[in-house]
């Protein structure tokens, strides 16, 4: 699943890996049977490599952990949720082309 560049997160490692995080994170919340979260892998991997050391990027199963998609608001599959300081500053639902996620990562880090 994750690759060198993509942390599993889980909601025991979330607080610590997402909101106390000095770099911006992205986290892509998807489920194994959920055709569209296949489908985006592939992207998130690329983002990840283009963007090693700048920002971190994690997967989230939500099968496994719910209590961070339900703090969250996470309804649909895949979600990609961008923190900077603790904060959600972006959310991209779906599947989306890899400029869309490259504009959203751009914005936050300035």
């Amino acid at each position: 699943m994750a690759s060198d560049a993509i942390l599993e997160i889980t909601d025991a490692n979330f607080d610590q890996e997402v909101l106390k995080s000095a770099q911006p994170v992205m986290i892509d919340f998807w489920a194994v049977w959920c055709g569209p979260c296949r489908a985006l892998a592939p992207v998130v991997d690329e983002v990840a490599k283009s963007y090693h050391g700048k920002i971190k990027v994690g997967k989230m199963d939500v099968d496994k952990n719910t209590a961070t998609p339900q703090r969250y608001g996470v309804r649909g599959i895949p979600t990609l949720l961008i923190f900077k300081d603790g904060q959600v500053r972006e959310q991209i639902v779906g599947y989306v082309p890899k400029e869309t996620i490259e504009k959203a990562l751009d914005k936050n880090l300035v």
